[in-house]
């Protein structure tokens, strides 16, 4: 057993996100965590079901499955890891990524917002993501209906880069609706998961990983927004590891920019109202 066996075993077995498990495992090491785990080094009866999946789990079988999908397992152990992940309090325990690693290394915007955008919202979108994408800036968003599909749309017709962080298996492609979007996100960017192939995207795998958009973005806009929503929460762990916050500003009695404007009330954000605004803002030329 390696480093990086004891890594693919814990992630196939470890929810994506778990606080605990991920600071763990960023603090001591894969190899370590795995070997304490087996020998009782953690509560046996809390910890049971974990300890029976890992004796239970190859980590040449679990790289040859994701192996399968054309993808990799990348983690901190790589020199190519995206290390502006590690300043999130819970670092993931690695990345399944599938397309252009060098994705992930280009300076990047995160847009994010509802699944059900006005025409305003959709416009809006595909001009700051393609306003970015001219300036060779990579555009990080969910892969969702909405505001993450016209953000990635907008970034591929100006010919840029884009990033889809998925909340699901990286072979299942959620939305259904999405599935060609995918492939032409994977020619020239990437597609990555935190979670195993065949898991299915579940609501509280959406909230964990837009830790991850926000992590991976230089910083992050929204463009619209119900007053309770992911999106905030994004813009939330943005906040958190000191990225820069940014919101659209939409008509005062529209339901989908309430979360914006709360956002721009609370001082969260910075209100923005064209790219050069955004592009001054976050320094991106």
């Amino acid at each position: 057993m390696n480093e990086q066996l004891a890594r693919a075993c814990l992630f196939s077995i470890v929810e994506g996100g778990h606080t605990f498990w991920c600071a763990e495992i960023s603090t001591h090491g894969a190899l370590a965590v795995y070997n304490k785990l087996l020998n009782g080094g953690y509560d046996p009866i809390k910890y049971e079901k974990l300890i029976t999946n890992l004796r239970e789990t190859n980590g040449d079988k679990i790289l040859t499955e994701i192996d399968k999908h054309y993808a990799r397992l990348i983690t901190p152990d790589d020199e190519d890891w995206p290390d502006q992940l590690n300043d999130l309090a819970a670092p993931p325990i690695g990345l399944i990524l599938k397309g252009n690693i060098n994705a992930l290394h280009q300076s990047s915007l995160a847009i994010v917002g509802t699944r059900n955008p006005t025409s305003y919202g959709a416009r809006i979108t595909g001009e700051f993501a393609a306003g970015f994408a001219d300036r060779e800036w990579a555009i990080v968003s969910g892969g969702a209906y909405g505001i993450d599909s016209y953000a990635h749309k907008g970034a591929l017709i100006a010919e840029g880069v884009t990033v889809a962080v998925v909340a699901s298996g990286i072979d299942i492609n959620y939305p259904a609706g999405n599935t060609r979007l995918f492939a032409e996100i994977c020619e020239s960017g990437a597609m990555v998961t935190e979670f195993m192939p065949g898991h299915r995207a579940l609501p509280n795998r959406f909230l964990t990983r837009n830790r991850l958009i926000a992590a991976l973005s230089k910083a992050t806009l929204v463009v619209e927004a119900a007053f309770r929503s992911g999106s905030l929460r994004t813009a939330r762990d943005a906040a958190e590891i000191f990225r820069p916050v940014m919101a659209i500003p939409g008509p005062i009695n529209s339901p989908t920019s309430e979360g914006c404007h709360r956002l721009i009330g609370e001082r969260a954000a910075e209100i923005v109202t064209s790219v050069a605004d955004a592009v001054e803002f976050v320094g991106a030329n």
